[in-house]
């Protein structure tokens, strides 16, 4: 049965649980932008988790009728994923500089086969396939490359421009998605810094044409917009944004939105339509014109992996459904996150501001920091229709299947 907890709610009611591990699955949590403390109410924690290694035998906890198995492990980075339409897994490991390709011939969820596709890149991260080529995006621009379905690829060739991506420091993360009919090809960008003034195009979505070049602006005032992904119903651009820090536990949330062109999300003017204490009073008229998140989520969850459910294995209220990979707070006292959730979607919008816990477990212990086993990244939807979470922490490929009654 599924909870509904307002967070404001889960903090009062169940100290326990809102700061010692993470929420059960099927719980059903939001954020109430009215019930949001004023900044500073508590002091900024620079509070990262303990990584342990994860007991033998123990798994991500997922729904009834849901199972979960290793698709594949032993890797330096996992980081983030995209599924060809031979089936073949890419996996983007950065501090290694390797996109893995991983095939499971047999079907029997586990990949057998693995090799290194391209090697040598700078921190490469964004993933896509279209037209017969893999798509890379990178510290310093988007990489493509010819798959035929071989095991290794040709030198990739870079595509954007030189410098089109502004300086590589801060986030570093550069994640890719091309428009429904192939014209356009997107690039999220984050800020250098946690919160200042910056030149375009940082803490931006760009717009590519499909061949590369340059780029222009799409939209601009997200701090660090991470998964981004198209619906497959309509068509729409969505991304996640992990905001700013310093302000207090409870602020400022993350959230999922609609990306939409020429919008400003508020960095660093303000946030929910309220000034930032530090930069508000710079551009009242980008403060008072901001667009705010569909969906907002607990601060600091750090949502990172976001795809769109087009598969046909899930219920089929699952379908257009998005899922999102919350990695977990560094910058709160009382950590949360480290789970993958689910986004009703309804009619290509979200159902409600809202947010339900689909697979927990990786939260170990620890009431004031958290001890985790993994943390979920990157996602994707398999050819058969099973869910596979990128984990860098556990550096395994998780694979979620249903095995109830559709």
């Amino acid at each position: 049965m599924t909870r509904f907890l307002p967070l404001a709610a889960l903090a009062l009611l169940c100290p326990a649980m809102a700061g010692a591990q993470t929420e059960p699955v099927g719980t059903r949590l939001s954020v109430d932008p009215a019930a949001l403390p004023a900044p500073y109410a508590t002091d900024s924690a620079s509070n990262s988790p303990r990584e342990v290694a994860r007991p033998a035998g123990v798994l991500p906890a997922v729904p009834p009728g849901f199972a979960v198995q290793l698709f594949a492990e032993g890797f330096e980075h996992a980081r983030w994923l995209a599924v060809a339409p031979d089936g073949a897994v890419f996996l983007a490991q950065p501090q290694a500089g390797t996109v893995t390709r991983l095939i499971d011939a047999d079907g029997d969820g586990i990949a057998e086969g693995r090799s290194d596709f391209v090697t040598g890149l700078n921190l490469p991260h964004g993933l896509a396939l279209h037209d017969g080529q893999l798509y890379i995006g990178d510290a310093y621009g988007v990489w493509r490359v010819a798959y035929d379905g071989g095991e290794r690829a040709a030198a990739p060739v870079r595509i954007t421009d030189d410098g089109a991506f502004g300086d590589p420091g801060g986030h570093w993360t550069r994640n890719i998605a091309f428009s429904r009919d192939g014209a356009d090809l997107f690039v999220a960008i984050g800020s250098q810094g946690n919160i200042a003034e910056e030149a375009l195009p940082r803490a931006t979505i760009q717009r590519f044409a499909a061949g590369g070049g340059a780029g222009h602006s799409f939209a601009t005032g997200l701090r660090n917009p991470v998964g981004l992904a198209v619906h497959p119903q309509t068509g729409a651009l969505w991304t996640v944004v992990n905001e700013r820090d310093g302000l207090g536990d409870e602020l400022v949330p993350d959230y999922l939105a609609q990306v939409i062109e020429g919008a400003f999300y508020g960095w660093p003017y303000a946030y929910l339509g309220r000034p930032d204490p530090r930069l508000g009073g710079r551009r009242p008229e980008l403060a008072a014109a901001m667009r705010r998140g569909e969906v907002l989520f607990r601060s600091h969850s750090a949502p990172l992996g976001l795809v769109f459910y087009d598969g046909g294995q899930f219920p089929a209220d699952f379908k257009g459904d998005a899922f999102v990979a919350l990695h977990g707070s560094w910058n709160a006292g009382r950590p949360r996150g480290y789970q993958v959730v689910r986004v009703k979607f309804d009619h290509g919008r979200p159902a409600a501001d809202a947010y339900e816990v689909f697979a927990s477990g990786f939260w170990q212990a620890g009431r004031d920091r958290a001890s985790v086993w993994g943390r979920p990244c990157g996602l994707a939807v398999a050819r058969d229709g099973a869910l596979l979470v990128a984990d860098d922490v556990a550096n395994v490929i998780w694979r979620i299947s249903y095995r109830g009654s559709l």
